[in-house]
């Protein structure tokens, strides 16, 4: 049961909460989000990319792999890991 008074006028306690989402969705239709990738990162994105030369070479060793004739220089290796850590690499 529900009693008015004599100066009762329509309130809607949540009629601006409404208001507000109406206005939520009517602007969500207007604005578009948009993206830029930097400078920076579309380096980052070409670094990560083998060139073709690269590509064929590592096709090839992993081939000889597939097959069983790859064959490692232990020698060559040796020497390039004694290389890479004895190089003053800026520390």
């Amino acid at each position: 049961m529900k009693i008015h008074g004599p100066n009762h006028t329509n309130f809607n306690p949540y009629q601006k909460q409404i208001n507000q989402q109406n206005g939520l969705k009517n602007s969500s239709k207007q604005q578009q989000d948009k993206v830029e990738i930097s400078d920076q990162g579309k380096a980052l994105q070409d670094a990560g990319k083998t060139s073709e030369e690269r590509q064929k070479y590592i096709d090839e060793i992993k081939a000889q792999v597939d097959d069983g004739s790859y064959k490692v220089d232990s020698k060559q290796a040796a020497k390039n890991l004694v290389d890479f850590f004895t190089d003053d690499r800026g520390e």
